[in-house]
């Protein structure tokens, strides 16, 4: 029996890492591209990039998951139901509940596993990439553009004609600092300095104009230093208790509990009910594992969403237990019955 077990897992492992890795690669490129996207409002590096990359890896392993491991499932039985493996086993005398225990151990450990990642990594890594980008903002490190209109530099809009090796040529700032009064700086050149946190844009040789409904200021500079004075909420880190304990009063909150439960138990509650329709006499029975995945796939995420919906955790408990039960009895009705 132990190397009936190691077989079957084997077998899984081999057609899980062939359906997970594809999916988790490219859904890594779309989290990839919306990374990238940051960089029209805040300079990062390579390093960076890979930093809140990896901050998205637990999501992406929480949604790529399940899926994989159904179709890995259904797979993996019927295949060995075409090969007359389970036939084979079946001839030995092993039950069809026996064969299906060790696939329903990793089921098991799959859902510990995405508890885990739920409830653990995905808060920790969303705090993560929120205090990097509430820092990134605080420093105030902008790509200025050349030639490009509407850019923001703490309250004052700049336009930079010429941008070369960090120097900007031909500046011009505007800005509105009361209903009555305006502010408008022109300079011939300028370069960003940051100390102690603290951003700041340095221009020289030009002017600056005050504009108000009783007079028109001038002032010619040599050198001029703008601060950006705008203010960023700081980020208050949370622990995970602290973290979750926020359902209590907030529904939302709450119903994403249960969707992750739920979501976390998909690999555990999935092994019956893949099982019931791929476990299959090949001389009498039809391959339907594309519509098992399918179905299977698409009842599940859509009973998870409507509980992130509308769910309490009375109804969880029910769909939970009901799932499970129906998912036993199309096994034993169909598979167990006669092997």
């Amino acid at each position: 029996m132990v190397n009936v077990k190691g077989y079957i897992s084997s077998n899984f492992t081999k057609a899980f890492l062939t359906i997970f890795l594809p999916f988790f690669l490219i859904i890594s490129l779309v989290y990839l591209v919306k990374i990238a996207s940051l960089t029209s409002k805040i300079q990062i590096s390579f390093v960076e990039l890979l930093t809140l990359y990896s901050y998205s890896v637990p999501d992406i392993i929480f949604y790529t998951l399940p899926l994989s491991f159904i179709a890995a499932l259904a797979n993996v039985l019927v295949k060995l139901s075409q090969d007359n493996e389970l036939i084979a086993l079946y001839a030995l005398g092993l039950k069809s509940n026996k064969v299906l225990k060790p696939l329903l151990l990793l089921g098991l450990l799959f859902s510990l596993l995405l508890a885990v990642i739920s409830f653990l990594a995905m808060p920790l890594s969303k705090q993560l990439y929120k205090e990097f980008k509430t820092s990134k903002q605080a420093e105030a490190k902008l790509n200025i553009v050349a030639g490009k209109l509407g850019q923001k530099f703490g309250n004052y809009y700049i336009y930079v004609k010429k941008n070369k090796d960090g120097i900007f040529h031909d500046i011009v700032i505007y800005n509105r600092t009361h209903k009555n009064e305006e502010q408008f700086f022109a300079s011939q050149e300028g370069k960003l300095n940051k100390n102690n946190g603290i951003t700041s844009l340095l221009l020289n040789d030009g002017y600056g104009y005050t504009y108000t409904e009783e007079k028109l200021q001038q002032a010619k500079y040599k050198s001029l230093e703008v601060y950006d004075t705008t203010k960023t909420k700081a980020f208050n880190f949370e622990a995970i208790v602290v973290f979750w304990s926020k359902a209590i009063t907030d529904i939302r909150m709450l119903r994403r509990i249960l969707f992750f439960i739920f979501v976390s138990l998909i690999p555990l509650l999935s092994v019956y009910l893949v099982a019931a329709f791929t476990m299959i006499n090949p001389r009498y029975q039809s391959n339907h594992s594309f519509l098992v995945i399918f179905v299977t796939t698409l009842s599940l995420y859509m009973l998870a969403s409507s509980l992130e919906k509308w769910g309490t955790f009375p109804i969880l408990l029910i769909t939970i237990i009901a799932i499970f039960f129906l998912g036993k009895r199309l096994f034993n009705t169909r598979v167990a019955r006669y092997f």
